[in-house]
C-alpha cells in the first residue's frame, strides 16, 4: 500500500513539470516520452508512448495496411528512384536518336564525330547493324572482331569525353552517356 501511494506521488510530481505528457496507452501512467505516428496518412500527427508502450505499439505497426498490390508496387517503384520523376531510355529510340541525327546538338560536339560512329556514311557497313549488337558496335565506334581489352580502353575514352562533369553538368552529355553504357553492357555480354 505504501509503495502505491509513493509511485503515485511520483507521476503526479511528473504532472508539475512543464511539458509533460503521459504515456498515451489506456491506464499507463508512465511519461509519454517517444513518439509514433497515428496512421500513414498523418505522419506528422504522434501518439506519445512510454518507451515499453511505443515498442511494442512498434512491433504491431504496419505503414502499408490497407494498401492494394498495385498501390505497394508503385510506392516500392517510386521508393527506388527516391520519389523523383523518370523517364524510359529505350535503347532502340536512343540509338535512332543518336546515329540518325535527331537529336540538338548546339554546339557540333556529335556531328562528325566519326569516334562515336555517327552516320555520315563515310563508314564501312556493319554486319547486323539492326541486332542490338551492332547497334552498340556503331555507338561505341567499334567494328568487330573486337577484345573485351579494346572494348574497356575504348569505352575508358568514351567515358572521359562525354561524362557531364567534364561537360559542366550537361544533361545532354548525361544522356549520352547512359546511351553509351548500355551499348557497353551489351557488347561485354557479347563478347563474354
Amino acid at each position: 500500500m505504501r509503495k502505491a501511494q509513493s509511485d503515485s506521488l511520483k507521476i503526479d510530481s511528473y504532472a508539475a513539470e512543464s511539458g509533460f505528457r503521459r504515456c498515451d496507452a489506456p491506464g499507463c501512467r508512465e511519461r509519454g516520452e517517444h513518439r509514433a505516428p497515428k496512421a500513414r496518412d498523418r505522419l506528422e500527427d504522434y501518439y506519445w508512448f512510454c518507451l515499453d508502450h511505443v515498442r511494442s505499439y512498434n512491433k504491431q505497426w504496419n505503414y502499408y495496411e490497407g494498401v492494394s498490390p498495385e498501390e505497394l508496387e508503385q510506392a516500392i517503384r517510386r521508393s527506388t528512384t527516391w520519389d523523383r520523376p523518370t523517364w524510359p531510355l529505350g535503347a532502340a529510340a536512343a540509338y535512332r536518336k543518336f546515329v540518325a541525327g535527331d537529336y540538338r546538338d548546339p554546339f557540333g560536339a556529335l556531328n562528325g564525330d566519326e569516334e562515336m560512329g555517327a552516320a555520315s556514311g563515310a563508314g564501312p557497313t556493319r554486319p547486323g547493324a539492326e541486332t542490338a549488337e551492332g547497334k552498340a558496335f556503331a555507338i561505341m565506334g567499334l567494328e568487330p572482331p573486337v577484345s573485351e581489352v579494346e572494348l574497356k580502353a575504348r569505352y575508358k575514352q568514351l567515358v572521359k569525353k562525354h561524362h557531364p562533369d567534364a561537360n559542366g553538368g550537361d544533361k545532354q552529355a548525361e544522356e549520352r552517356l547512359k546511351i553509351i553504357n548500355e551499348a557497353y553492357t551489351t557488347l561485354k555480354k557479347f563478347l563474354s
